[in-house]
């Protein structure tokens, strides 16, 4: 659908050079050639943004804004005034005004600034439907918050496979959800009323390793005072779930190998082994073909857990669920914390699409749950993102070449975020541009970034 746009100036050539121009873009142009008939467009149709003359005669530009907002708090709108009138557009822009423009101006830059408007109202109305999503449970299941179509397709396959109690091996980088992927599986299995014992191999010497999943006999060794059973026993009847089994040594994969084939778990120090009924799921961040090539994992083990392999996507390969994750996190520590911070803001929002996440998942939720506390109003802003991350993210360039900004876009982007790092300093802020504060209120008026006259 085409972006709509209305136009109201009361003079008329103006307007209808400015509509040809937006038309010949895309953009579904209405024109008014007044305040009241602005408004009254305001009643019966529906916009995206609004380019309004500031100074017109009965309605002003000014209650056209007040409207407008009052209207769909997501529209942009965008002040036309001349020169004498800047103060004036300077109050419209702290009013709620996303730009103004001077006049005369030059298209190039009204749709630089109407693409700019466009953008920032889609990521509004965007950000609003994933938070009322949040809010209501959707595109959560079981823990995995997810709309990315290839998650949905895994998550498809894990619930067909959950109803049968094959083995099952998960592969992904850490901070994938492994685990979540792990207890969904079970939630869905008829294993569901049993117990789910999780444990990470990686974390724990090989003696202690043993020792927590095979349990042991009284006076099995030194401190063995009472009897007590292992993990692999207490998830009978359940799933047990063994992370990063990639860091597994190989005798214990030895003990493990007899668990999965025999269906029977020895204690140490007991002279007989015990039944056991347990789903088996294993994960790990390590290609085990490579690490059985190199003799670091029995081929025979591997083959006994591989029966179904399961690959997780890093968080860079579903970018698309970024903005959902994080509305998600957002509201988890809003919560928990008992802050009122529901929103993130659009320049935040841009610095974590663009981000790499070499932590995934697990980086983006410590992200934002540094936001939520640091956070001063309702709104996570740049100032709450690691100022190196904001930095990185701001140079980074875009992958499509369709999608590179202009230098002035650069530009405006940069100094918004100094700005927003230095808490609106502009003497610190010119410092760290290179650039003096009178070149840099040229540079914050030119952008619009201005809040009053010096």
């Amino acid at each position: 659908m085409k972006e709509r746009i209305l136009i109201i100036d009361d003079e008329p050539i103006a307007v209808r050079n400015l509509a040809y121009a937006l038309r010949k873009n895309g953009y579904e142009v209405t024109t008014r050639e007044s305040g009241t008939g602005g408004l009254e467009a305001l009643q019966t149709q529906t916009f995206e943004l609004i380019l309004t003359d500031l100074r017109m005669e009965r309605v002003d530009g000014m209650a056209i804004l007040k409207r407008a907002l009052e209207t769909d708090p997501d529209m942009a709108v965008v002040l036309i005034t001349a020169h004498g009138t800047l103060d004036s557009a300077v109050e419209a822009m702290k009013a709620g005004a996303f730009h103004y423009v001077a006049k005369p101006f030059r298209l190039d830059e009204v749709r630089s600034i109407v693409a700019n408007a466009l953008q920032l109202v889609q990521l509004k109305r965007e950000n609003r439907r994933l938070r009322a999503q949040v809010s209501n449970g959707l595109h959560t299941h079981a823990g995995l918050v997810t709309q990315n179509p290839a998650m949905l397709r895994l998550l498809d396959t894990a619930q067909q496979v959950a109803a049968t109690d094959t083995t099952l091996l998960i592969n992904g980088q850490s901070g994938t959800g492994k685990e979540l992927l792990a207890r969904y599986l079970h939630q869905h299995s008829r294993r569901s009323q049993g117990a789910f014992v999780g444990v990470n191999c990686g974390a724990l010497q090989e003696d202690l390793l043993a020792n927590e999943l095979f349990g042991h006999e009284k006076g099995a060794y030194t401190g063995a005072g009472e009897a007590r059973a292992g993990l692999i026993e207490a998830a009978n009847g359940g799933t047990l779930f063994l992370d990063e089994i990639g860091e597994m040594s190989l005798a214990m994969q030895v003990k493990l190998l007899r668990v999965v084939q025999e269906r029977e778990v020895q204690r140490l120090g007991a002279q007989t082994a015990v039944p056991v009924d347990v789903r088996l799921i294993t994960a790990t961040h390590r290609d085990l073909r490579t690490e059985v090539a190199a003799g670091r994992f029995r081929q025979d083990l591997y083959f006994r857990l591989d029966v179904v392999g399961l690959h997780l996507p890093c968080l860079v390969e579903r970018r698309d669920d970024i903005p959902l994750l994080a509305f998600f996190f957002l509201r988890k520590h809003a919560l928990r914390m008992g802050r009122e911070v529901e929103n993130i803001a659009p320049a935040a929002m841009s610095v974590l699409l663009g981000y790499h996440y070499p932590g995934n998942v697990r980086e983006l939720e410590n992200l934002i749950e540094r936001g939520v506390a640091l956070a001063r109003g309702n709104e996570l802003t740049l100032a709450e993102l690691p100022a190196a991350l904001a930095a990185q993210a701001i140079h980074a360039l875009p992958e499509a070449p369709t999608e590179l900004p202009s230098l002035v876009q650069r530009e405006e982007e940069y100094i918004r975020y100094v700005l927003e790092h230095c808490d609106g300093n502009r003497t610190k802020a010119a410092q760290i541009l290179g650039i003096d504060r009178v070149s840099l209120w040229r540079k914050l008026k030119k952008y619009g970034l201005v809040d009053g006259e010096e």
